[in-house]
């Protein structure tokens, strides 16, 4: 296994300074990661966040592997840990993991890992469980313990296959519980669930279809609600949402949906912290669809016409800072990140771009 660990200090020598309107930002609250999944070098650049949401880019830091130069067609590539100490980055040009210890805008470089498979993809976290979806190859999933100083170790009976071979997977993330692993796959319409269990080992998968065609990104709320984007393979219009939760034998129920956006392509999503809203970039319309969340799981459209938001052209990964007051999203077409003022009613109010390097992917915010 190969291992690195060692300080690296941001500066802004390998990114020039930029900042909504042209203006600095004020005094930073958090900060905002994207990779630049580069071939020659993959790297996580990293903003400030002001306040008032704004963004100023103040450097990058190597990941110490490689990204492919093409888009992933991912949800998770970059996550943060709950406590927002830890930033895992996936590696797909050198099917690697990396682990960095994070403090304000500085990152600390703790290790680079092998990732138990082809094309890592998308990456997820409970307390110090960490697990990696792989896409290549026939695709898999695999656990790791992470230690106190950043070291991965690979989990015993965590390397488990997805519902069949190669079946396009999209994403990997833990439902709050930590109790249950839920993976995306586009090309065969499924939702795939793995028990997690006391040793961090996962169960073999089951698998239930997808409400709607093409199951992409998702997000839990915090009472364990889960909201699954729908790109219905692109068709003009087609793209929808659906809502799950868990019942007691593992297993995924359907609460509501597929609930129409009216727009193409929806792929990505992040809901709120509060659970109330949820909000889908859709890539071929360059729109982003807002939908309330009531208690029981259902999903009401906020616009009729399903843009609660314009983005930058091709706009693919999306989050919310930690209050949920900013939403930004990554746009793979213009080469940007947009940021929007969350609203209390749902509704979102755009407030700038950042530029970043044509190829990036992922993104994670505190």
């Amino acid at each position: 296994m190969r291992r690195l660990s060692f300080s690296v200090l941001l500066a802004g020598v390998a990114l020039a300074a930029l900042s909504v309107g042209g203006v600095a930002a004020a005094s930073p609250r958090g900060a905002v990661f994207t990779l630049s999944n580069n071939p020659a070098g993959n790297r996580v650049l990293v903003f400030e966040r002001a306040a008032d949401g704004s963004l100023l880019a103040v450097g990058a830091v190597s990941t110490g592997g490689t990204g492919t130069g093409a888009g992933l067609g991912s949800q998770g590539s970059l996550t943060l840990s709950n406590n927002h100490r830890w930033l895992y980055a996936v590696n797909p040009g050198s099917d690697e993991v990396s682990v960095f210890r994070v403090n304000g805008t500085h990152l600390q470089l703790m290790e680079v890992a092998p990732s138990g498979g082809d094309m890592p993809i998308s990456i997820t976290s409970h307390g110090s469980i960490v697990y990696v979806l792989n896409a290549g190859g026939d695709g898999s999933i695999q656990g790791f313990h992470r230690s106190s100083t950043g070291i991965l170790a690979q989990i015993a009976g965590s390397d488990q296959p997805l519902s069949q071979a190669a079946p396009g997977p999209a994403q990997i993330e833990f439902a709050p519980n930590g109790r249950n692993l839920v993976v995306t796959e586009k090309g065969t319409n499924r939702i795939d669930t793995y028990r997690v269990h006391a040793d961090g080992s996962a169960s073999a998968p089951s698998w239930r279809a997808s409400a709607g065609p093409t199951p992409f990104g998702f997000e839990f709320t915090r009472r364990g609600t889960l909201v699954v984007s729908e790109a219905a393979g692109g068709a003009t219009d087609a793209s929808s949402a659906s809502s799950y939760h868990f019942r007691s034998n593992g297993h995924l129920k359907l609460l509501d949906g597929p609930v129409a956006d009216t727009e193409t392509a929806a792929c990505w999503v992040t809901v709120t912290r509060d659970g109330r809203f949820a909000y889908l970039t859709n890539t071929g319309s360059g729109t982003i669809s807002g939908y309330s969340i009531a208690w029981n799981g259902d999903l009401t459209l906020l616009d009729a016409d399903g843009a609660t938001g314009t983005t930058g052209a091709g706009p693919i990964d999306v989050t919310v800072d930690r209050s949920s007051k900013h939403l930004y999203n990554l746009n793979a077409g213009s080469d940007t990140i947009t940021i929007f003022n969350v609203m209390p009613d749902g509704s979102l109010t755009a407030a700038g771009s950042v530029s970043t390097p044509d190829g990036a992917a992922g993104i994670a915010a505190y």
